[in-house]
């Protein structure tokens, strides 16, 4: 399968439209695709695990492969469940079926293959050695060395339920002739969406959850934003612009005032042309920079932004965690605590410690020691707490706690230079 995706790559820089995709999807690509497969996953409307799929896999895949070749295979609706977001609304999610999450697996590798030479340096998610960590990077190296005096913190509204299906094919068709695998990654698009035991058609958007969803997306923004940018907005800017995008979040940069707001507009009838609009009370443009003297921040990917100074009184801008992504960790820290009343310590603390570890993987860049620092006091002050009231005798005192605390958990460091982005040492 390796080998095979290197050959995708390969094709998509040497020519304008790949062909004979599909046939990519095969016993031993799907095979593969199974053994990634998490154990414990929510499963979807089929009710299939991993494990039960397993016990037949020669047989199930061979039935597959089947119904693929002779267009017999309709993906089954999604499941969809629902997850809350920082401000307390809840973030729908579409949980395919077993057997459509490998085929939406290979597929998507596929698609990434296709696209990866052909996307631009200015989007970051979910793609291959990139992360948010380096749109913090960019960020920060950007204002604090360009001409950058004001930020189009812009949000695109429900992206994910209102991206224009027609549009993504199209968009698809231009990079890609194989007209069964474009077959049925429409038929993916259009499988609907069971809610309450009634389903309801997706004849817009693309479910969350879904394993091709992500490139798919990264498709829809690279032709309606990131290639708009590069071809037209910069081509005709009169002051310096720059541009940077993570999944459907995303951040423009400009010298001069009149020419954000000018963009602003030029964004809404943008966005409307391919189905989308512009989330008018996340979307705001603020000064920011070595040129602007102003006490306003703006959050983007989990941290928030701001003007600041060094010791030696030098322009500097500040990146800590942001407030709202904070607090929403704190409660879910929390929760996830009282689930641990009853179970061993050891097994509570390699937890917490394997936790901060993704904590300060994420958010531990220059700058922002005291925000993970912080956090790590709230962890163990709240940790301490939750073995003391399972103890009603008492007994585990802070002077225990602090020895077995210590024990299992690193101190907080950080783990990313965004200021000369050379990897730090652990």
């Amino acid at each position: 399968m390796e080998h095979e995706l290197k050959g995708i790559r390969y094709q998509s820089e040497k020519y304008a439209k790949l062909t004979t995709l599909i046939n990519r999807v095969n016993e031993e690509s799907l095979k593969e695709a199974h053994l990634r497969q998490k154990t414990g996953k929510a499963v979807g409307i089929d009710g299939m695990t991993k494990e039960e799929y397993g016990r037949n896999l020669d047989e199930n895949i061979k039935e597959l492969i089947g119904r693929m070749k002779s267009f017999k295979y309709i993906p089954q609706s999604v499941r969809r469940t629902y997850i809350p977001k920082p401000n307390g609304k809840m973030r729908p999610l579409g949980i395919p079926a077993y057997e459509d999450r490998l085929v939406q697996s290979v597929m998507a590798e596929i698609l990434n293959d296709v696209y990866e030479p052909r996307f631009l340096d200015c989007s970051y998610g979910f793609r291959p050695n990139r992360g948010a960590r380096d749109v913090v990077r960019y960020i920060n190296q950007t204002i604090m060395t360009r001409k950058v005096n004001y930020v189009l913190d812009a949000d695109i509204k429900g992206f994910f339920d209102n991206l224009d299906q027609e549009w993504l094919m199209e968009f698809l068709g231009h990079d890609i002739a194989d007209k069964n695998f474009l077959r049925y990654v429409s038929r993916f698009l259009k499988s609907g969406i069971m809610e309450d035991g009634t389903r309801l058609e997706s004849d817009r958007g693309t479910p969350q959850g879904g394993q091709i969803s992500p490139i798919l997306a990264n498709v829809y923004l690279h032709y309606v934003l990131d290639q708009w940018f590069e071809i037209v907005l910069k081509k005709y800017a009169r002051g310096e612009i720059y541009y940077v995008r993570y999944a459907d979040d995303f951040l423009m940069l400009f010298q001069y005032e009149g020419e954000a707001a000018r963009v602003l507009e030029l964004l809404r009838t943008r966005l409307a042309k391919f189905g989308l609009e512009v989330a008018e009370d996340k979307t705001r443009i603020l000064p920011i920079g070595r040129y602007k003297g102003t006490k306003e921040d703006f959050d983007f990917l989990g941290f928030t932004f701001f003007n600041t100074r060094t010791r030696g009184g030098k322009y500097r801008l500040g990146v800590r965690t942001s407030k709202k992504k904070l607090k929403m960790k704190k409660q879910t820290v929390k929760a996830w605590l009282v689930t641990r009343l009853t179970k061993p310590v050891a097994d509570t603390m390699r937890l917490i410690n394997l936790s901060l570890a993704g904590h300060y993987n994420y958010y531990g860049v220059s700058g922002n020691f005291h925000g993970i620092q912080g956090f790590w006091k709230y962890v163990k002050y709240a940790t301490y707490r939750m073995l003391n009231r399972r103890d009603q005798k008492g007994k585990f005192r802070y002077t225990k706690f602090l020895r077995v605390w210590k024990y299992y958990v690193k101190e907080p460091h950080l783990t990313t230079d965004i200021w000369n982005w050379k990897p730090m040492l652990v």
